[in-house]
């Protein structure tokens, strides 16, 4: 596990003096300056964090919108799975060194040399100083961490030659719980114009919000990797991801003939996620003013966006609305597919809800007032496997799980608030055959279940 290099106990800062000032002072206050610029974005709890590691001049207020999200569960966090793309020394595999602390002019940080042999069963993990040598991609990252958490250990890591699928192996043996936090460092794209920069780094950043974004290449963001094997997580455990800030050196302090696109994201548990309040608001009067247009003009209202309009609700989502009329259902339609953002996607499903559910005759102004808007925020769908009928019972979560089944021409979606009315596994999964249209018959051999799990909330009408 070795390459040969001499032990050292303490890695000593590479690009100190050149990425971030070189004193502790200076430091200090270059750190206060990048929280200052740094925009806000009200979300839970982050488990990741991609953050860009160019210099502080380029790239820190970028990342400080990631890192201020710290400043809530600072005192639980005790380790950082640091991981980043190594720029100036091939890499086979992962590599860490054989350092037992990091120096910056902060002071030093403690590596969790457990974790880091118990990383050492993967046949990929290394030591390997060499390629530490003059990299950045971690050391960028330390003094953002020290200012935000004060106290933790650090496992730090370089991927390089290595699939995305390995690489999460990796991040899964040490993903730990609320003590843990990932990190992945990497910019966007490199070296083309600023428009061109710009779209680029749009659809990529619209990858990484969706999950699409496991097979990301080098072109679309250096610490490719490691977002890839990232999202690989996010996919196996419900994480919600936001883009929290996207700009490029052409935004901060370079010219635009030739930029670097920088992007912050929070992965958070999608199963405990909250909107804010007032994000929650914006949601239902959105709904509410989608419904009110559309009892006039019988089309779909065109959804524009606020130009204040807050992150997380532009974020891409999957969204059903759901109306009741006087406490009883008077339409259900959303989408199963991030396709837009929330704020628009709410639109889209209002109004379907109103005038589109084949259940239902459309909406009359003399009902809007009665209704109560109630809003589901979807996770990404993952497949359950399971032998036959009997053993997927056994796999679900009643309370917990939305459900998709989808059997040859046959699809049926029960949304987790279905638990409340149908609360025993049998009768759920009974009644979802009917509504799929298998009936009493066994589930076929060509069936597809898929569970979801939502962030759910909502209130009576309200329109501007």
């Amino acid at each position: 596990m070795t390459d040969g290099s001499t032990m050292r106990n303490v890695h000593p800062p590479q690009v100190a003096g050149m990425f971030y000032p070189g004193d502790a002072k200076t430091l200090d206050a270059m750190l206060d300056d990048c929280f200052a610029d740094a925009r806000t974005a009200d979300i839970g709890t982050p488990k990741v964090l991609v953050v860009p590691h160019a210099g502080y001049v380029y790239s820190g207020a970028v990342a400080a919108s990631a890192y201020r999200l710290l400043e809530r569960r600072a005192d639980a966090i005790r380790r950082v799975v640091l991981v980043g793309p190594a720029h100036r020394y091939p890499v086979h595999g992962i590599a860490t060194t054989s350092a037992e602390r990091w120096h910056t002019p902060l002071g030093d940080v403690p590596v969790d040399l457990e974790a880091v042999s118990a990383l050492a069963r993967m046949p990929e993990l290394s030591i390997n100083d060499s390629a530490f040598r003059g990299e950045h991609s971690l050391e960028v990252q330390l003094p953002f961490l020290q200012e935000t958490l004060g106290d933790f250990s650090l496992v730090p890591l370089l991927a390089g030659d290595i699939r995305p699928e390995r690489l999460a192996d990796a991040l899964s043996y040490v993903w730990g719980g609320a003590e843990t936090l990932i990190v992945v460092s990497s910019d966007l794209s490199h070296f083309h114009d600023y428009d061109t920069a710009k779209r680029l780094d749009g659809a990529t950043v619209a990858k990484i919000e969706t999950l699409a974004g496991i097979d990301l290449d080098g072109g679309e963001a250096c610490g490719c990797r490691g977002i890839s094997a990232a999202l690989i997580e996010a996919r196996r455990r419900d994480l919600r991801v936001t883009a929290l800030d996207v700009r490029n050196s052409g935004d901060t302090a370079g010219d635009r003939n030739r930029v670097v696109g920088y992007a912050a994201f929070a992965m958070e548990d999608a199963a405990t996620a909250e909107l804010s309040k007032a994000d929650r608001d914006t949601l239902i009067r959105a709904a509410g003013n989608a419904l009110a247009e559309a009892v006039e003009t019988r089309q779909m209202p065109e959804a524009r966006l606020p130009a204040d309009l807050s992150p997380p609700l532009r974020a891409p989502r999957a969204t059903f609305v759901t109306l009741h009329l006087d406490g009883a259902l008077r339409g259900c339609i959303g989408n199963i597919v991030p396709s837009r953002p929330l704020y628009a996607d709410v639109i889209e499903s209002a109004y379907k809800a109103g005038f589109a559910d084949r259940r239902f005759a459309p909406l009359t102004a003399s009902e809007l007032p009665r209704l109560t808007i109630d809003i589901s925020i979807l996770s990404w769908p993952r497949p359950i496997s399971f032998a036959d009928e009997a053993d997927l019972l056994t796999k679900l979560r009643p309370g917990v799980d939305g459900l998709i089944l989808e059997a040859g021409p046959h699809r049926g979606l029960f949304l987790p608030a279905v638990w409340q009315s149908l609360p025993e596994p049998r009768a759920f999964l009974a009644h979802l055959k009917d509504k799929a249209g298998i009936g009493d018959a066994p589930l076929p051999h060509d069936s597809v279940v898929r569970r979801f799990v939502t962030e759910s909330f909502g209130g009576p009408f309200m329109a501007s």
